[in-house]
């Protein structure tokens, strides 16, 4: 009796083994129940103080004075058309160029070392520079979100290009194919499922630089209601914010993740 049992739990954690649908679902609403409890907890039992960690119900009740009279809603759109048309900037910009470093070895030896250089440099030590270059208007913020995105991204779709079997281009040129139907038919059409995944990853990459883009001279936006509210030490408010931030962010990662899956039900 007990090895029947054990045996259905022990299924749950075969390595690199599948789950259900149902499971799946599960776990994650149970991870995500108990951590609400824990943060319920907390300030309850005055484990922590609830200026510095105040309860889900404070969380909530600030939420919905900041949607109902503060304008949230509004900030929020906001900031969602900031980061995609800075998302949106950056991959029309990345495809191309991490394809031709993946295709041309010239291209790859010029521009990788100082793609490589600029990407590990801080987003938040540029914010001076910005404002020198744009001012403190719309591009500013778009240049910082853009900043943080592009470099990151032309490597991953010159990666994506990389794995790109050889052979499948000697079979096309041996079918007679030219090299920009070789690119179009076999290269994009193999990399494809990879690059929709890194697209999804960048553009959550994207959103962690709000907040930097945002304090730059901003009067509108999900980072200044999060900065406002930290100078006045509106806790609640902060993780407002912020909740909305993270739930933007899982439903436009969810759109990706069911667009990789109808797109490429073969997989």
């Amino acid at each position: 009796m007990m090895g029947q049992s054990v045996a259905p739990l022990a299924r749950l954690f075969v390595f690199r083994g599948a789950l259900s649908r149902n499971v799946r679902l599960a776990a994650g609403c149970g991870t995500a129940l108990l951590a609400l409890a824990i943060w319920s907890a907390a300030p309850a039992f005055g484990w922590t103080n609830p200026v510095f960690l105040p309860s889900p119900l404070d969380v909530v009740e600030a939420l919905w004075i900041m949607v109902t009279q503060n304008g949230l809603l509004t900030d929020a759109g906001i900031s969602i058309a900031r980061v995609w048309g800075a998302f949106l900037l950056s991959a029309v910009m990345a495809i191309p160029i991490g394809i031709m470093m993946s295709s041309y070895r010239i291209v790859g030896s010029s521009l990788e070392p100082l793609i490589d250089f600029i990407r590990y440099l801080p987003v938040p030590a540029l914010v001076p520079l910005s404002i020198i270059w744009f001012g403190i208007g719309e591009e500013t913020k778009i240049f910082l979100l853009w900043l943080g995105t592009f470099f990151q991204l032309v490597l991953l779709v010159a990666e994506d290009m990389k794995r790109v079997p050889q052979e499948y281009f000697e079979i096309a040129y041996t079918l007679g194919a030219k090299p920009r139907a070789a690119l179009t038919s076999v290269a994009l059409r193999s990399m494809l499922p990879s690059l929709v995944d890194n697209l999804r990853i960048t553009l959550g990459w994207c959103w962690t630089y709000l907040i930097i883009a945002e304090i730059v001279a901003a009067d509108n936006g999900l980072g200044f209601v999060i900065w406002t509210a930290r100078r006045y030490m509106e806790t609640s408010q902060v993780m407002a914010g912020v909740f909305v931030i993270g739930i933007i962010g899982l439903v436009s990662d969810q759109a990706f993740r069911l667009a990789h899956r109808m797109m490429f039900r073969y997989l």
